[in-house]
């Protein structure tokens, strides 16, 4: 029987991952250990709010050797995801203007990575294949992940040589930035390992903390998900608590702050990948534009994007945040008022509080945006 060399085998998949156009890829062990105590505690204070998938599966999620026994390596992949023209201070700075988090502006990363990692996993499988020509010896099960099973893959990614974990909880890579998907794929074949960034490079830097319009890095690589815009917006599918409504700003699907604050995005590369292009409907759209969508157009204009998930009222219930933070229209108030009868008693509450924003105050910008459209405007002059 031929013995594999594991050494070319990791230089032939790096190859392989490049030429299916990921960014970076690198190899580790599945041992996270070190991950369980801060895994508990961020479950233990309710950081999750209602994300229950975040504890449903105790601490596998920080053990993929259980997710996928016999695994022993996880081969972690970067893909970047900037779009050339990403109009971030543009759109900031206008609240008549939706802000979509720009992974989101495009086709769903899920599909588009985890097409790419099966196809990865099967040049290994028939890499595998040759070197065991004539013998019985299998590969074994693999199996790709991108954000969809219980596994950690910023610290994978970190211990594979990816980057590091930021203080905004993102993986950041010194000459990427942090605008960039995470997959990983797990293999049974004890492929030699790439050794993790020597340290992590924030320094003293917390611009990241001060920026969040809401608070919700509460410590250093310390998020609370209740209070993060991305939670409150996508995971959360409740009310959107009304102390948290007027800091949200024109933010209808996510939130880049704390990425858009960070000087290592300075190196940000924008994506040639067409799939992540916006979409011109979701582009700098006009917020009262975008209220008059029925949800038939709603399901027409985000097919095959992340944004279909949340459903049609949780998006109402986003634009009518965003619409009561922007300028007391007339038209935009009459909108409101004429989609008040029929609304579901969430979006209803969301468009009475709009309603009475609005009557009350005149258009005011958020201290901290006009901040980061400042620094956006002086750091990121090649996508601002």
């Amino acid at each position: 029987m031929t013995t594999p060399d594991f050494n070319q085998l990791a230089q032939d998949i790096k190859l392989w991952a490049s030429e299916l156009g990921f960014d970076q890829v690198g190899i580790t062990d599945t041992d996270l250990r070190a991950e369980e105590p801060k895994l508990q505690a961020w479950l233990d204070a309710g950081y999750h709010g209602s994300m229950d998938y975040m504890a449903r599966h105790g601490m596998m999620r920080a053990r993929p050797h259980e997710l996928l026994p016999g695994t022993l390596r996880v081969i972690s992949v970067r893909m970047n995801y900037l779009p050339f023209e990403a109009g971030f201070a543009a759109t900031l700075r206008d609240p008549t203007l939706g802000y979509i988090s720009r992974y989101a502006l495009g086709r769903d990363y899920h599909k588009v990575l985890r097409n790419r990692l099966k196809q990865l996993g099967d040049r290994i499988e028939a890499r595998y294949a040759e070197l065991f020509q004539g013998t019985s010896d299998p590969l074994g099960e693999w199996r790709p992940f991108v954000d969809s099973a219980p596994v950690l893959e910023r610290p994978l990614a970190a211990k594979a040589g990816l980057g590091w974990v930021g203080k905004h909880s993102l993986l950041l890579n010194e000459s990427a930035g942090s605008f960039f998907f995470l997959g990983e794929l797990l293999v049974s074949l004890p492929l030699p390992i790439d050794a993790p960034v020597e340290k992590e490079q924030c320094g003293k830097c917390v611009a990241c903390i001060n920026i969040c319009p809401t608070g919700a890095i509460v410590a250093p690589y310390v998020v609370d998900g209740r209070r993060c815009i991305s939670y409150l917006t996508i995971e959360n599918d409740g009310p959107i608590p009304e102390e948290f409504r007027p800091l949200m700003g024109n933010r209808i699907y996510g939130c880049d702050d704390c990425q858009l604050i960070c000087p290592w995005n300075r190196y940000a590369d924008a994506s040639p990948e067409p799939d992540f292009s916006p979409r011109p409907s979701l582009h700098r759209p006009p917020l009262l534009a975008l209220w008059r969508w029925s949800e038939a157009e709603f399901l027409k204009h985000t097919e095959g994007s992340p944004i279909r998930r949340i459903g049609y009222q949780r998006w109402r219930r986003n634009l009518a945040v965003a619409l009561g933070n922007g300028p007391a229209n007339p038209e935009v108030m009459a909108a409101l008022q004429q989609a008040l009868p029929e609304a579901e008693p969430m979006v209803a509450e969301h468009i009475e509080w709009a309603l009475a924003t609005l009557a009350r105050r005149q258009d005011e910008t958020n201290k901290k945006t006009r901040l980061l459209i400042r620094c956006i405007e002086k750091g990121l002059p090649d996508h601002a």
